[in-house]
């Protein structure tokens, strides 16, 4: 089970300060993750400016230019945040047994280590 997912609100812990024109303190919602990379796509993060080739679309309209999107950030570089304090924290994990239908079943669940709260 990873720490991160997608949908988590999580917190740049390293790089350049906003004072400088980084990132570091920035909260943003995960949109995707990369798994193979250990990289996480973060909402208003690690912005990247790219150059798409000028094309139409079927109604004549012109597409391309100069866009901006998020770039990959690696996953050491974000913390998630507590829900309680929304400060970052570390992730631990325990397990729970879970009846359903009588049926019984252990679970991992996600927690913030600072407060206790599930995740």
């Amino acid at each position: 089970m990873a720490n991160i997912k997608k949908g988590d609100l999580v917190q740049v812990i390293s790089g350049r300060s906003q004072a400088r024109g980084g990132d570091r303190g920035k909260q943003g919602k995960v949109i995707e993750v990369l798994p193979g990379e250990n990289r996480v796509v973060v909402e208003g993060v690690n912005f990247i400016t790219k150059h798409v080739r000028v094309g139409q679309t079927d109604r004549g309209s012109k597409t391309g230019g100069i866009e901006t999107h998020e770039a990959p950030i690696h996953v050491s570089n974000v913390a998630i945040v507590d829900p309680e304090t929304k400060k970052p924290t570390r992730v631990g994990f325990r397990t729970e047994t879970v009846t359903k239908d009588g049926v019984s079943k252990t679970v991992r669940i996600r927690y913030a280590k600072k407060s206790g709260k599930d995740l």
